[in-house]
């Protein structure tokens, strides 16, 4: 009988850092946990840096150095040479946000390829991370999903392939831009043997973004998984989509490659909602999205043929509910269609017993210059003092090692 894996040994959670590392992460993780200082903050340092206000030093040595990998790719492999000591991988994202214009959708294409074939040559870096909104305009993802909700077809990609005629010429020429630079980064992955997540965007043009994934996994996932969708379980309807995604997958013959988060945007979600008049598309409360996201974790690995899932979890119970299911069906723990992550910066008490405990695991390193990754920092500060337990988590835990090493 497997015995139940825990997740609060911090002589392993920690071994990595140092003793001036463990009391900085816990000094900084306090001042996450007084939201009026979060507030100001979150509003102060995007201004000062846009003013050109000397406050890069103070974000490098702080929030930047806890939660993203480097400024440049190079400096990411100090931080992955450490994490593989642990047998812990990495996923690369490079952080940047909110660029706009054919010259920055190109250019932002390029680094994710440029990102593919520097992963190709690290040992322990199988994935990187892409946001559709980094190489194509909001406005016109927002354009195709409004008509992808009003095209009465069956499947995703029938009412997208009906929706994308309906565009005026312009618009039209500028999608198929877009669909060319994904179908140049899934080609640049499939060649160099790196698996490509793609991320969840806001409900309004997400159809488009799922489209265009599901089609590039029909054409790369039949003989490897290149492709990764990401499902967001704080939506109430995406349990059903991971099911008609695999439905979809075994009438094309290719494996569904799913990347299971919670999410990420439920404040804007339910704002929109209330201020359009339509019903949100967020879970009533957290213990339905905690059904919805066990439910799928269950779904993924009864189906391990046929799907390769990531669970992106910062939540003990369901890296847990992954473990047991493995040891339930008699199949390894680093299973190659099941792989765990968690954030870099947090709950590493998460990443490294699972690590220790043979599971494939990476954490998801974020890099970029500062001013450009300032609005993933904000994000990571502000969901530390709103997601209630996690702060405090973190604190308990880290206050628990310091004390076991007499600091």
């Amino acid at each position: 009988m497997n015995s139940p894996l825990s997740f609060d040994n911090t002589t392993i959670a920690f071994a990595s850092k140092t003793d001036k590392e463990l009391k900085q992460a816990h000094w900084l993780f306090g001042l996450m946990g007084k939201p009026w200082l979060v507030q100001m903050g979150t509003r102060l340092a995007p201004w000062s840096i846009r003013a050109g206000l000397p406050v890069k030093g103070i974000i490098r040595k702080t929030i930047f150095r806890q939660f993203v990998g480097g400024e440049t790719l190079a400096q990411t492999a100090d931080v992955a040479r450490k994490l593989a000591a642990s047998n812990v991988q990495v996923i690369l994202d490079y952080g940047v946000e909110g660029k706009e214009g054919e010259e920055a959708f190109e250019g932002a294409c390029q680094e994710f390829i440029r990102v593919i074939e520097y992963a190709a040559t690290q040992p322990n870096i199988p994935y990187m991370s892409i946001k559709v909104t980094g190489f194509a305009r909001f406005a016109l993802l927002e354009q195709i999903d409004d008509l992808m909700e009003r095209t009465p077809a069956a499947s995703l990609v029938a009412r997208y392939e009906a929706a994308l005629p309906q565009l005026p010429a312009a618009a039209r020429e500028e999608w198929r831009r877009v669909a060319e630079r994904m179908l140049r980064i899934s080609e640049a992955a499939a060649r160099a043997g790196i698996g490509v997540l793609v991320d969840a965007e806001e409900t309004w043009i997400q159809d488009p973004v799922d489209a265009l994934t599901m089609l590039m996994m029909a054409r790369f996932n039949k003989d490897a998984v290149v492709l990764f969708n990401t499902i967001q379980l704080y939506r109430h309807d995406r349990l059903a989509f991971l099911k008609e995604s695999f439905a979809d997958a075994q009438a094309g013959g290719f494996t569904l490659g799913a990347k299971l988060v919670r999410g990420a945007y439920m404040e804007k979600e339910r704002r929109r909602a209330q201020e359009r008049g339509y019903a949100s598309p967020i879970q009533p409360s957290k213990e339905a999205s905690d059904r919805d996201y066990n439910d799928a974790v269950h779904f993924c690995i009864e189906h391990l043929d046929s799907i390769s899932v990531i669970i992106a979890s910062h939540n003990e119970r369901s890296n847990a509910l992954g473990v047991e299911l493995l040891q339930k069906k008699g199949l390894p723990l680093n299973h190659p269609h099941v792989h765990f992550s968690q954030l870099y910066g947090m709950s590493d008490n998460i990443t490294f017993n699972l690590a220790e405990a043979g599971c494939s695991v990476s954490k998801y390193l974020p890099f970029g210059p500062i001013k450009d990754v300032v609005p993933y920092l904000m994000r990571r500060a502000q969901e530390n003092t709103s997601v209630g337990g996690q702060t405090g988590r973190e604190l308990l835990l880290l206050k628990r090692e310091l004390e076991r090493r007499g600091l």
